[in-house]
């Protein structure tokens, strides 16, 4: 076997199962999901009309490049959302089956190894993916802590001149899971900056995109920042992007990268090996959920409206608030006396409402866990559960 596959630590998810393993929560309480990423929100007919019309598709091989069809509705989505021109559908596209898939594959892709280790860079907490991709890829992953006193932000200044040596690949979320803040445009320039003087390729995760509360101000984008700073050839950046959060179709698995064309026909040569092409039928319910957003908008509605309503409440007892985007309450719960996995196996227990350990999603560097103290609450069930679970935890506090 792979010796590096002992590298990887268990995912959050098989943490929390162990930490709940004990925990017997009262009988009469239903059970409230908040710990996992998962939209809870309806799949929109159109979408589901759109799959179910085109099983036939089914009986062919799908091309790993996906249908033009679907490449230039995806290249039209991202005119459209971050106001550049049109990217080349035909070189600067690929249709992929979920972003989780390529944020992984594209690492194996990327990383050469030489003599030297290569280094790929991440915050920290992080989305764990990107530290099995480097790992399995024969990198040494480099942690950037986001800590509340520099408001969640990378600090490029921090990392020492001979891991910028070493460097080969970043991963950027912006959106960011678990924190909810956003890159801003002089964010972006520094990133490029250094790309090009240490020959590096950023990897920008924007799965969560399309939810954001201020529907005059979205979310800058990779692509768009780039744009912006006279980068119209996006070299060395890849965007990855998705359905499941902005479509309501986790299951669906599919989403795009997008951007510099040389990695990307590289890139392109790998997945033909790597057997990903997306399914026809899947294809064809992408088209229809790219060329729509009054359902991205509505999604958003319901969104703002849980956040308005739980913020409040749990601000009031623990240290949150509202993201600049994305569906995750990070919060605080130092001043609750409780280690964060404490906090959440009790709440569990006591409450029967599952929230994620802020340590689960995050590892100890310069001395320090960031992600420990604190929780990840995800807004996804629907208003009432997520009232019902605010009003729970609350009494837990209380209870403290």
């Amino acid at each position: 076997m792979n010796p590096d596959l002992a590298k990887l630590q268990p995912y959050p998810f098989e943490k929390l199962r162990a930490l709940f393993a004990d925990a017997t929560p009262p009988k009469g309480l239903p059970e409230i999901k908040l710990h996992i990423g998962e939209p809870q929100h309806p799949t929109p007919p159109f979408i589901l009309a759109a799959l179910c019309e085109h099983l036939a598709g089914l009986a062919h091989y799908p091309a790993t490049l996906g249908i033009d069809a679907l490449r230039e509705a995806i290249a039209a989505w991202l005119a459209q959302r971050y106001g550049i021109p049109a990217p080349d559908p035909a070189r600067q596209i690929l249709p992929v089956n979920g972003s989780r898939e390529a944020l992984f594959s594209f690492a194996q892709a990327v990383i050469a190894r030489r003599h030297r280790q290569p280094v790929v860079l991440m915050p920290n907490p992080f989305y764990q993916i990107y530290e099995g991709a480097a790992l399995l890829a024969g990198a040494r992953p480099f942690f950037l802590n986001t800590l509340p006193e520099n408001g969640f932000r990378l600090d490029w200044a921090s990392v020492p001149e001979e891991i910028w040596q070493d460097v080969q690949l970043c991963y950027v979320c912006s959106p960011n899971n678990p924190t909810g803040t956003v890159l801003e445009l002089s964010e972006w320039q520094t990133l490029f900056e250094l790309a090009d003087r240490y020959d590096f390729v950023i990897a920008s995760d924007e799965c969560y995109s399309e939810i954001y509360f201020d529907e005059e101000n979205p979310p800058l984008g990779a692509l768009a920042a780039a744009h912006r700073l006279g980068r119209d050839d996006y070299r060395k950046i890849v965007v990855f992007s998705s359905l499941s959060k902005r479509s309501n179709v986790p299951g669906l698995r599919s989403g795009f990268v997008a951007g510099d064309a040389a990695i990307l026909a590289a890139y392109l040569r790998y997945r033909t090996y790597h057997g990903c092409a997306m399914s026809p039928a899947i294809q064809a319910a992408s088209i229809a959920a790219w060329r729509d957003e009054a359902h991205v908008r509505e999604n958003r509605r319901r969104y703002a409206q849980k956040f308005a309503a739980i913020t409040p409440l749990l601000s009031a007892h623990l240290q949150t608030a509202m993201p600049a985007a994305g569906f995750y309450l990070w919060a605080d719960v130092r001043n609750t006396g409780l280690a964060d996995t404490e906090f959440a196996r009790r709440l569990y227990a006591q409450y029967n409402v599952s929230v994620l350990p802020g340590s689960f999603l995050a590892r100890q560097a310069a001395g320090v866990n960031p992600g420990a103290g604190h929780v990840r609450i995800a807004l996804v069930a629907p208003l009432e559960d997520c009232l019902d679970a605010a009003g729970r935890i609350v009494e837990f506090c209380q209870s403290l």
